[in-house]
């Protein structure tokens, strides 16, 4: 299986899958249409019974800027804007639940930036690689923002102690930093980090599928009973902070490139 689109290249290699975000010149930014694409690629590997486990990564220089800014601007001026803040809400908590749930490892390979609701996507996967240039950053209180859903994934991965310093300050977190704090799992060299996430797809396809299955809903479902009402709760959060007077400064000061003025 091999197939590409405007916003998604996926492929196969042996009884791996790769899934890679497909907008360079927007770092990735995470529009509805991205997130659909996505959410298809998970379900068309699903159910290839030959793909053991599954590769996400992003084109280009960065992994995932986080949402498309630009689109939300654009979605804030519509009339029905309200109405499509709650569905693409709706659809990304929809993904995240989609990949926690989904029966075979996830393995996010990092390069670059990842930031705001692209660190959900890393978050969301079972095992993390990243480069040792690359950042996670969380800007959403510079946007005026809330994240709702990166927050209880955050949480539930390395405890809310680590978590409030990340999410509060929005000083990106080295990838030293990553691995100490337990947000990677390994760090290797910007240039083997896909590599070393397909060596790791191996080792996973060698196990049966029942197994990671059933360890993943212990993992993710049992173990993380809490989760998934956290992340509706967050998803219901993301939607409000949306339309509120900061969240419309900080996301016309990030467009022009200037400092918020926050009342």
């Amino acid at each position: 299986m091999n197939a590409t689109s405007d916003l998604i290249n996926v492929r196969r290699d042996g009884a791996c899958g790769t899934i890679v975000l497909n907008r360079p010149e927007r770092k990735n930014a995470l529009s509805r249409e991205v997130v659909q694409q996505l959410s298809e690629a998970l379900e068309d590997f699903h159910g290839e019974r030959s793909v053991r486990a599954v590769i996400l990564t992003g084109s280009g220089d960065s992994f995932c800027a986080g949402t498309d800014l630009s689109q939300l601007k654009e979605t804030a001026e519509s009339k029905n804007a309200l109405e499509l803040w709650h569905q693409d809400s709706r659809a990304f908590l929809e993904l995240i639940e989609k990949m926690l749930r989904f029966p075979k490892p996830i393995i996010a390979s990092v390069n670059g930036w990842a930031l705001g609701s692209g660190v959900s996507l890393v978050l969301a996967s079972d095992i993390v690689v990243g480069g040792v240039s690359s950042r996670l950053g969380m800007p959403e209180a510079l946007r005026g923002l809330n994240p709702g859903i990166t927050t209880p994934l955050m949480s539930f991965r390395i405890g809310t102690a680590a978590a409030s310093k990340v999410l509060y300050s929005g000083v990106p977190v080295t990838a030293e930093d990553s691995l100490r704090l337990g947000l990677y799992q390994e760090v290797v060299e910007d240039s083997l980090v896909w590599a070393r996430c397909f060596e790791i797809a191996g080792a996973c396809a060698a196990g049966a599928r029942e197994s990671h299955q059933m360890t993943k809903q212990l993992l993710n479902e049992t173990i993380g009973e809490n989760l998934f009402t956290q992340l509706s709760i967050g998803t219901a959060n993301m939607a409000a902070a949306r339309t509120t007077p900061a969240a419309t400064e900080g996301i016309a000061a990030f467009l022009e490139k200037r400092d918020p003025q926050w009342d």
